[in-house]
């Protein structure tokens, strides 16, 4: 698949529009389209998207996404000493700019929280965690928690979405390889990178109806903010079976070449995740930030990944008990404070006792 298939999607948006263009013309050209749209349908059925009957509502204006929370290094941890997590305001803010609001997630918590607070969010967004265990951190095991309810909920038809950024990316794949962690270390530190796009890429929910310039920028322009040490690649994906669960549908490179998967969608399951920071393209401009793409093109394009999580999360059935209750569990109740004198990565956070 040509990496330039958005360029001339235009011309055939679906199977069903290649079908409809078969209807007339040479018998050659006949065959020929059939061909292809017989090639495509095969390929659109490598994404399963859910076993079974899917419940949901298209229509929730109040989408409301749980962000879950992560213990802070030393230096952030000093602006508020007594507290025990904290979330980065640019993840709040991403999701704020398309329309859904947000609940902090807290960690070291009892199992009754996480499945009150699961029950009552229409998604969930895995931020990362600095140096957080995946194994042994509070967000390591409340993330483990919320996995569990989410595989549990999407196999009873009861859509949930999940989606992971940068060690969220990494939780969700050694979440699900078991808790086996197929990771392996590289060098992509505050380093922009470009999108190589695999074939799936074109059939896959994510990118099929991303717009033709956001794909164009992911593709041609340095337009991802990469902040990882920790890669999965594509020999380590399918070593490890992990392709059976989630497609690659992205590549970039680190500092000394390596290639690594920057972009995964599962098969069976509306989970996604993103090695890179689209958030920081729009709402991080620590000094030491150098890589970071402020240019209008890339600030579109990380956008659309957010745009896309909350129409996901507009699809879930999932609310509080009462608008009383669902006000006590909102972001509105903490004011951020400023971190960047002490943090390169983050302008603001929030933090939770």
């Amino acid at each position: 698949m040509p990496t330039v298939w958005w360029a001339e999607r235009n011309q055939c948006e679906s199977i069903l529009d290649i079908v409809g263009m078969c209807g007339t013309g040479p018998l050659v050209a006949i065959a020929l389209c059939l061909l292809i749209a017989g090639v495509l349908a095969n390929q659109q059925r490598t994404f399963r998207f859910h076993p079974n009957s899917i419940r949901y509502n298209v229509n929730n204006n109040r989408p409301i996404i749980g962000i879950l929370s992560q213990e802070p290094s030393k230096s952030i941890a000093s602006v508020s000493p007594e507290s025990v997590s904290y979330i980065a305001a640019s993840y709040v803010k991403w999701l704020e700019g398309q329309g859904a609001r947000v609940v902090p997630i807290k960690v070291n918590q009892p199992d009754s929280y996480y499945k009150t607070v699961f029950d009552s969010i229409n998604g969930r967004l895995l931020i990362p965690g600095g140096g957080a265990s995946l194994v042994s951190s509070g967000y390591g095991k409340a993330g483990s928690i919320l996995y569990d309810l989410a595989i549990e909920a999407n196999n009873n038809g009861d859509f949930f979405p999940v989606w992971g950024t940068c060690l969220g990316f990494e939780l969700l794949l050694y979440l699900s390889a078991g808790r086996k962690n197929f990771l392996t270390p590289c060098n992509s530190y505050n380093r922009a990178a470009s999108l190589k796009f695999i074939s799936d890429a074109s059939v896959s929910r994510l990118y099929q109806r991303a717009p033709n310039d956001v794909l164009k920028t992911l593709s041609k322009e340095k337009s991802t903010s990469n902040f990882h040490h920790w890669c999965m690649t594509k020999e380590n994906l399918t070593a490890s079976s992990l392709d059976n669960f989630y497609r690659p549908l992205a590549t970039s490179t680190d500092d000394d070449g390596l290639e690594f998967v920057a972009t995964i969608e599962a098969i069976d399951y509306p989970f996604w995740g993103v090695q890179f920071h689209p958030e920081k393209n729009v709402y991080e401009w620590g000094a030491n930030l150098t890589s970071v793409p402020h240019w209008p093109s890339a600030i579109k394009a990380g956008q659309y990944f957010a745009e896309f999580f909350v129409n996901q999360a507009r699809k879930s059935q999932h609310r509080f008990a009462s608008r009383q209750e669902e006000a006590t569990y909102l972001i509105y109740n903490y004011a951020p404070l400023y971190t960047a004198n002490v943090s390169s990565s983050f302008l603001q956070s929030y933090f939770f006792d």
